[in-house]
């Protein structure tokens, strides 16, 4: 029951600071939704690898690394060495200054199954301290896998999305103009495709742990095949022994249609930087009572100068003024019966002014409490 008194409608706008999304498919553990194994199950072995490189980005209109970025200069040098043109190491330190140039990390994801001259899209941002690479391009790039190995090279123009103008006292920003996209800026140089033909044994690995999910994708698998072929191994994990013909990518495509019942967590996530809650739509909560109140200190700091009598050896001296305000709100209480929903308890707190700080908090503490009956996020 309410034991505070209702706002008005205006108030309660002003503090309206979260967007609740009941997310229907991540309710309570009683209810079963029907999915498809490739939405909950991936092939082990078959995932995207990530790429980097180090590079140029050149033909700025002045708005690249200063002097100062030391390794940019360095890395123009030798790449000038490798097309025939000697720079002396004293000059490259004192005199050049080239402000069309940015040093950029260039990153990719190489997906499974990339044969050469395959198309990828890249990042490039500044490692220097360029103001924009608005208009810029990117010279040649290798990439880099964990191993070491080149499996992609890139080289293009950038698409900022952004820019920035004007001088340190006067300018003016856009997004983020310090890094850029080249949509199919890199090629596939090294083959990391995959041999089907040469697996030893084929694993399905769930997305989230669940021993009732693993259970019910197996149960799945073997009547589809009308064999015992897939074995649980734990709460993640489903081997399936390979068919004797060898047919593996049909026996895939087989298996990610089949259609599956699962039954997900109650869970709840909060982001406290832009005070979003996303909950399941019948997540619960135990019969809780909640005393919330704030206590500010605030402190003023006014500065007065003191002026010396005429004719006097005094100085003129500035003296601080400091004031200090403490304020403290009556505590203000919400009740919650058994079985009450988050979203009952998010706007209740709306309602007597909680900001996100306060609702991350406070949905820790019931948590805390033991009346929160769903896992708690906080991003």
């Amino acid at each position: 029951m309410w034991t505070t008194k209702q706002p008005s409608a205006a108030s309660v706008g002003r503090g309206l600071w979260a967007v609740l999304v009941c997310v229907a498919c991540a309710c309570a553990q009683t209810e079963e939704h029907k999915v498809l194994i490739r939405d909950v199950a991936t092939v082990q072995g078959i995932r995207n690898n990530s790429l980097i490189g180090y590079g140029l980005v050149v033909g700025l209109r002045g708005s690249g690394d200063k002097q100062q970025t030391y390794f940019t200069i360095q890395t123009l040098a030798s790449v000038l060495q490798r097309m025939g043109v000697e720079i002396p190491p004293s000059v490259v330190q004192t005199t050049v200054q080239v402000k069309n140039v940015a040093a950029v990390f260039v990153t990719a994801s190489l997906p499974p199954f990339s044969r050469p001259g395959m198309g990828l899209d890249v990042t490039v941002s500044s490692a220097g301290d360029a103001r924009s690479l608005e208009g810029g391009t990117l010279l040649l790039t290798p990439l880099y896998a964990a191993d070491g190995q080149v499996y992609a090279a890139a080289q293009g123009p950038l698409v900022t999305g952004g820019y920035a103008v004007g001088t340190a006292a006067n300018s003016k920003q856009v997004n983020h103009p310090t890094v850029g996209r080249i949509p199919g800026g890199a090629l596939v140089e090294h083959d990391s495709s995959i041999d089907l033909s040469k697996l030893q044994h084929l694993s399905l690995l769930l997305h989230d742990a669940s021993f009732t999910t693993v259970e019910a994708v197996a149960a799945a698998i073997n009547h589809e095949l009308a064999a015992p072929a897939a074995t649980v191994i734990d709460s993640r994990r489903v081997d399936v022994r390979l068919p004797a013909d060898g047919d593996l990518p049909a026996l895939l495509a087989r298996v990610e249609d089949l259609e599956v019942t699962v039954q997900r967590r109650a869970k709840v996530v909060v982001n406290e930087r832009t005070g979003t809650v996303v909950m399941g739509k019948d997540v619960r909560l135990g019969a809780v009572s909640i005393l919330h109140g704030s206590f500010s200190i605030e402190v003023t700091t006014t500065y007065s100068a003191s002026q010396p009598n005429a004719e006097s050896a005094g100085q003129t001296q500035v003296l601080p003024e400091e004031k200090i305000k403490a304020s403290e709100t009556a505590a203000r209480n919400v009740a919650l019966n058994e079985g009450a929903s988050v979203e009952e308890l998010v706007t209740r707190l709306q309602a007597i002014g909680a900001t996100a700080r306060d609702v991350v908090s406070i949905l820790q503490a019931i948590k805390a409490a033991g009346a929160l009956e769903a896992e708690l996020e906080v991003i």
